[in-house]
């Protein structure tokens, strides 16, 4: 089984990912949680033009990927988990909570540096929140990030079928907890033990400081709950937040695909904007 989806990885996740955003682009017409303040086209065309750049990109830069990488640590006995006797299931289960783990501390880490808060800005930048916003990041910030990624699949030393595992749930989750649908807020409170859901995730992109240094988390929503990072709802409510950072509220320079890749180059970052904590707007 594991050998079959590794030969079969890329047309997997493609179909994942392409099965996954009809689902979520379908539920967002039928049940939006918020009246959307751009029109879809040519937003929606930036953002997923960004996809296909890194896409592209990622293929070039690095042909084999994180799957490349496991199945190079374990071929060679990399990790600890080459070096400590556990059933299969269970180093493959610690890994995707460890890469998860390591994924939430680095999404601190890029609110937290100035350097790579300008690249994250991109992200934040959109104006709108829906199931595309959780596909933009600048290209720097995804190189850097699978960078992050193989350091932590070569230290723990995670099972292909984790990594491959991970790669997918990543994916599903971002496009889900970034996704513009009303869920009932009592199952809403229901979910959210287990998993981000939108309403979690979207205080985090609230143009308040306070607020946007929340809710890291992106796939398990244990670690802001464990690190005081959790924010339950946003002050203005869902409705009327106001979705974004302060310089870049013009969709010319926020959410087109010209723009877009210029973000990190403009304007000014000044001390660390993870240690905003006075409800000033995100810059």
């Amino acid at each position: 089984m594991t050998e079959f989806i590794l030969n079969h990885d890329p047309a997997i996740r493609l179909s994942i990912f392409l099965g996954i955003l009809a689902a979520m682009v379908g539920w967002e017409f039928v049940a939006p949680r918020r009246a959307l303040i751009l029109a879809r086209p040519a937003r929606w065309t930036a953002n997923l033009g960004i996809v296909f750049l890194n896409s592209a990109l990622l293929r070039v830069v690095f042909p084999a990927g994180a799957v490349g990488v496991a199945a190079l640590a374990s071929g060679q006995g990399w990790g600890l988990f080459s070096h400590f006797t556990l059933p299969y299931a269970a180093a493959v289960l610690l890994s995707v909570i460890a890469l998860d783990f390591a994924i939430y501390l680095q999404h601190v880490m890029f609110h937290a540096v100035p350097a790579l808060w300008r690249l994250h800005r991109m992200h934040h930048a959109d104006l709108d929140f829906d199931v595309t916003t959780g596909l933009r990041f600048h290209s720097i910030e995804i190189v850097l990030s699978m960078l992050i990624k193989f350091a932590v699949i070569v230290v723990l030393g995670a099972p292909v079928l984790a990594v491959i595992v991970f790669e997918v749930l990543l994916n599903a989750t971002a496009m889900f907890n970034h996704s513009n649908v009303r869920i009932p807020l009592a199952l809403d409170r229901f979910i959210r033990r287990f998993v981000v859901t939108p309403d979690m995730h979207r205080v985090h992109h609230s143009i308040l400081g306070h607020e946007s240094n929340s809710n890291f988390g992106f796939n398990l929503p244990l670690w802001d709950r464990l690190f005081g990072t959790y924010r339950d709802q946003p002050e203005l409510g869902h409705e009327k937040m106001t979705i974004g950072i302060r310089d870049f509220r013009a969709p010319q320079r926020a959410d087109r695909l010209a723009g877009m890749p210029l973000i990190p180059f403009r304007g000014t970052v000044t001390g660390y904007a993870i240690n905003r904590r006075d409800g000033r707007p995100a810059k």
